[in-house]
């Protein structure tokens, strides 16, 4: 009997405890449900004494398991028992686990706008810079916060070039997010290629003349924010100023206007 519980309790210290720890129970979740379904049913006593922890603490975690709908009581004290419900019950779990981690980002979402209501309003624009492929990813991940049409100016051949891997993955992101885009892009066949997958992007793109306004770095607009990404010397900055970026969007509207009437005038000609 002693050497079945000695075995017992080694298959309970290595198997299945961290698995569960991933799927959202705690440590010492793991180890009591892990306990209760090898015995099939049993005491506080008898499930805490395989499971390695002390009786008060057992109790506890039985009952944030019974919560959990993980376990379930039967009988009644002193005959009272615990009873390991089915690990289908596991899916269910985790389900709603991702189900309150969703409404806690939308949340977030919420109570962001609010929080920072409450901080200090500098009259000096912020700016930050951020070095190296690592910083270029991060100013690109804060577009991604963006509650409105990014504006932005980008020359897609560069892009690619610099984070080949990188941009596929931020292009669905950005999309699934609702952040929508307008880009001018210089007209290269990358751009076009990258403009036939506008409406699965989220985007609206103009082509301008490449010999005559060709550029490298690329610049967003959203916001407050206006972010730059200079590939070629791979160096990220984002300027925060309300009045900054407000300018910034009035000349992007100016530069729109006449880049669509440029984009016609390619369209034309292609077609001509």
């Amino acid at each position: 009997m002693q050497k079945q519980q000695t075995n017992m309790e080694q298959r309970l210290n290595y198997s299945f405890v961290e698995s569960l720890e991933k799927l959202g129970l705690s440590r010492n979740e793991a180890r009591v449900y892990t306990a209760l379904l090898m015995l099939g049913r049993g005491t506080v006593s008898k499930i805490t004494r395989l499971a390695g922890l002390n009786r008060t603490t057992g109790y506890d975690l039985l009952e944030s398991l019974v919560l959990k709908n993980l376990v379930r009581i039967s009988g009644k004290e002193p005959k009272q028992e615990y009873v390991a419900e089915s690990p289908d019950k596991l899916q269910k779990f985790t389900e709603t686990q991702l189900e309150q981690q969703e409404h806690r980002v939308q949340d977030a979402k919420k109570l962001i706008p609010q929080l920072k209501s409450l901080q200090p309003v500098y009259d000096r624009p912020q700016i930050k810079f951020y070095e190296g492929k690592k910083g270029l990813k991060e100013v690109y991940e804060d577009t991604l916060t963006s509650t409105e049409t990014i504006r932005a100016y980008a020359a897609v051949d560069d892009v690619h070039n610099a984070l080949p891997k990188y941009f596929p993955g931020y292009y669905k992101r950005r999309a699934r997010k609702g952040i929508p885009i307008r880009a001018i892009f210089p007209d290269t066949e990358v751009s076009r290629a990258r403009r036939r997958e506008d409406k699965a992007e989220k985007r609206e793109s103009v082509l301008i003349p490449f010999d005559e306004y060709s550029f490298s770095p690329e610049i967003n607009i959203y916001d407050n924010k206006i972010m730059i990404a200079s590939w070629r010397e791979e160096l990220g900055i984002i300027i925060e100023s309300k009045e900054i970026a407000d300018a910034m969007k009035k000349i992007y509207e100016l530069a729109w206007t006449e880049a669509k009437r440029l984009d016609n005038k390619i369209n034309k000609s292609t077609n001509d």
